[in-house]
């Protein structure tokens, strides 16, 4: 049985990760320190013959026992409302933490795949974003803790690669959405449901003319499972190419919701970027991948999820974005 460690696996995406691999037949060793993860995301695991559970921060050493296959690093605050409270933990988990896990790769002799993300490209000046794009990042803004760990993670990563040969993988992920979200992590997609669930107006910062492409959880995952295991090494998009401006989508969520809320103006932020679109070629090329759940069905499911939280969950979400 192959060994896989996923760390961030109590985050919205390394919790599905972990279920992923489970399924897969993985022997699976989660990986948190618990500062963003949430336990009630894989307490459903705990059960699980395959599974165990390390309550670690990667930015400290890391020791693992026995075989490791793969490594997933997916570690990291990975909202703006996160990485502004955090911003020393941001940048550590994005360089020591990486460091460790890549030497921890080397002498296991395990092949890891790195979580960087769409905000390498910062506030794009090309558009759709492509891999061969080097971006356009403040690196002293307030998004540059975030922008600027995973720029240095994506470049510690080659560096391994290329000196030590250890088998690296490197995934940009663009928007993503689905169960298991924090409602309060100040996302836009959690945003405006909690908003809409809560009876409040819809925040919109700047005039909402800004892009953002969003890619339901379970085909985003179905492309980093098919990355780990491809020959490829260089970055890769993983993203829907399905843009919609942000006051298009305040609409659409009104109308999943069936409120009746207004959608109100707020100042843009310092450097939110204003375009935000995957190109996917090359995970067409390949990994022969491609979103396959449209944005109607995927706001569907996830809406079904919110709906199922509690009063007082609603209520404690809602100062995250005042």
């Amino acid at each position: 049985m192959k060994r896989v460690l996923i760390t961030g696996a109590a985050g919205f995406l390394g919790s599905h990760l972990c279920d992923r691999f489970l399924k897969e037949g993985y022997f699976v060793i989660g990986m948190d320190n618990l500062i963003t993860g949430d336990l009630k995301n894989i307490e459903h695991l705990f059960k699980e013959k395959n599974f165990e559970f390390y309550h670690h921060d990667v930015s400290k050493f890391v020791f693992v026992p026995g075989q490791l296959d793969y490594i997933l690093h997916f570690a990291s605050p990975a909202s703006p409302i996160d990485y502004l409270k955090i911003p020393i933990q941001t940048l550590k988990v994005g360089s020591l933490g990486t460091h460790n896990l890549l030497g921890l790769a080397r002498v296991k002799n395990a092949r890891i795949l790195v979580a960087s993300t769409s905000e390498v490209y910062g506030d794009p000046l090309v558009h759709p974003q492509h891999e061969d794009y080097w971006g356009h990042v403040n690196p002293i803004g307030p998004r540059g803790v975030y922008d600027e760990a995973k720029r240095f993670q994506e470049a510690i990563t080659m560096a391994y690669h290329t000196f030590h040969g250890v088998e690296t993988r490197i995934v940009r992920i663009f928007n993503t959405y689905g169960p298991r979200m924090r409602l309060n992590d100040g996302r836009v997609l959690p945003a405006f449901i909690g908003q809409a669930l809560r009876g409040e107006d819809l925040t919109i910062f700047g005039d909402g003319s800004q892009t953002r492409s969003f890619c339901y959880v379970d085909d985003l995952v179905e492309g980093i499972y098919r990355l780990l295991l491809s020959d490829y090494h260089l970055p890769v998009n993983i993203g829907n190419p399905d843009e919609i401006t942000i006051r298009d989508f305040a609409e659409e969520i009104i109308r999943l919701t069936g409120t009746n809320q207004k959608v109100v103006n707020h100042p843009l932020p310092q450097d939110d970027p204003k375009q935000r679109q995957p190109d996917i070629t090359r995970a067409r090329e390949v990994l022969g991948w491609e979103p396959g759940i449209d944005r109607s069905e995927g706001l569907r499911r996830t809406y079904e999820y919110f709906r199922g939280l509690s009063p007082e969950e609603l209520r404690n979400s809602a100062h995250r974005f005042a």
